[in-house]
This record gives structure tokens, sequence and C-alpha cells, in this order.
């Protein structure tokens, strides 16, 4: 598998995987290894920086030994999910943010304008910034001249599970910003629809339900691994453009001829 590059760093694995929401830490450690991914997501409001609460939660993923990515989980506001990006610097230690602005609760879509507001704002602090966006081309045009060198578009609803509602926008998306590393954030159920979204060239994906709330979440964890790298294989390999008619996968020359 081709390595993938990300803000300098660069990673084996194409999976990225939340933390929230598992039985247990202990089957969280085993989804992560399962899974082989080298970057995890972490909540700011499960790691409390003033009162030092989760100190037993932040050393079990330390434990797992595998790169954080904080996040801005739940900021409604510029001056909220800044503040947070500024707190997880200080606590993780990295200057990799995963920036959420929400605009709307019930489907959690991000609030664009205050996305982007957001991530000029911490980009020019020297953030590394990984924002949760829609599959907008506009909005993701503006998020790159704010400063971001990555894109996180969703593929449906955080935690609905749909995959990927609006392919025919990602697969848009994929082709204005060629070279701009794309990961998929949000609404994957299946290991099928992670392959789905490798296959039009995303360069990752990101998951945290479709794992933690399976039946089985280290298998979960490990077939989606398998996922992943199929989707990114079969990309690089170049499969055919779909067409409407036939095309005859033997030769039709030297038939037989009846009379």
């Amino acid at each position: 598998m081709d390595a993938l590059h990300l803000y300098g760093e660069t990673l084996v694995s194409r999976l990225l995987l939340g933390s929230a929401h598992y039985p247990s830490p202990a089957c969280l450690a085993e989804a992560v290894a399962a899974s082989g991914c080298e970057v995890v997501t972490v909540s700011l409001r499960r790691e409390s920086a003033a009162q030092r609460s989760g100190q037993d939660f932040w050393a079990q993923v330390r434990a797992l030994g595998v790169r954080v990515l904080p996040n801005t989980a739940g900021c409604h506001s510029v001056r909220e999910a800044v503040t947070t990006a500024q707190m997880a610097r200080e606590l993780f230690g990295t200057r990799w943010i995963k920036l959420e602005v929400i605009g709307d609760d019930d489907t959690l879509r991000p609030d664009v304008f205050g996305l982007v507001e957001a991530a000029r704002v911490l980009a020019e602090e020297g953030f590394a910034v990984f924002p949760y966006t829609t599959d907008d081309l506009g909005v993701a045009g503006r998020l790159l001249d704010a400063g971001c060198r990555v894109l996180m578009p969703w593929a449906a609803p955080i935690g609905s599970g749909r995959g990927l509602s609006h392919p025919h926008a990602l697969r848009t998306l994929r082709a204005h910003f060629p070279e701009v590393p794309l990961v998929i954030d949000a609404g994957l159920g299946l290991p099928s629809q992670a392959a789905a979204a490798m296959e039009l060239g995303y360069d990752a994906v990101l998951l945290n339900t479709a794992v933690a709330r399976a039946g089985d979440p280290v298998a979960m964890a490990r077939a989606f691994a398998q996922a992943v790298d199929a989707g990114r294989t079969a990309w690089r390999a170049g499969p055919i453009e779909p067409r409407d008619l036939a095309a005859p996968s033997t030769p039709v020359s030297g038939r037989a001829e009846l009379a």
C-alpha cells in the first residue's frame, strides 16, 4: 500500500478511527490494533484540561501508540471552536486539530461560514487544520484559501451509516482538487461504503460509530481496514469506465458462419 502524507507526516494506514462509544477501553484498544490505524481522534470533552478528569482515558489513548487527532466536536461558534483547539494543543501537545463547527443539531451539518472563519484563525496560529465539511466545491476552495491542506467532506450525517449520499459531488470534489488529501469523514456504516469512497480516489476514511457501535467492534474494524485497502488498490489499478451498452468479452472475429 502506498503511503499517505498528511501535513508532513507519513502514514501507512488510510483508516482513521474515533475513540468514542466503545463498550470498553479494552475493546477500543483491540479495535485499533485490528484496524492497523495510526491516527485516533479524541474529543477534548473527554479530557478536561481544567479538571483533569479524563486522565485515565488519556493514558489509555497514549498506550495505543498512535498519533492523536484532537477534535472540536460539539462546538457551535468560531470562538468556541478556536478556544477548544487552543486548549487541545496545550493538553495533547499537537498542532493537529480536527475542526468541527456545527450548524444544526439535528443533522450535525457543519456551519460552513463559521468553519471557514475558524480555519483561517487557526491556520494563522500555526495549526494543521482537518476541517469537517460538506461536499460543496465552493466551501472546499474557501477552506484551502484559509490555509487548510487537508479536507474532510462528509459522506452523510454523522452516525447515520447511510453511506455516500452524493457520490457525484464527491467525485467532482476529487476531480477538482487532485493534489489535496481528501478524507471521508462521517456517515459510513458498512465496509463496502468505505471501499466505494476509496474507489472514487479518496485518500483515507475516518470512522467512529460504524465500528464502535457494531455488534463486534474488533471484527468490524478489521473489515473496514480490509475494505479501505481493497478500495485504494482498485483505484490505483485503474477501473474501467461504465458504459450504457454491452461490450463482448469474447472476440467476435473467427466465429462460425452458418449458411
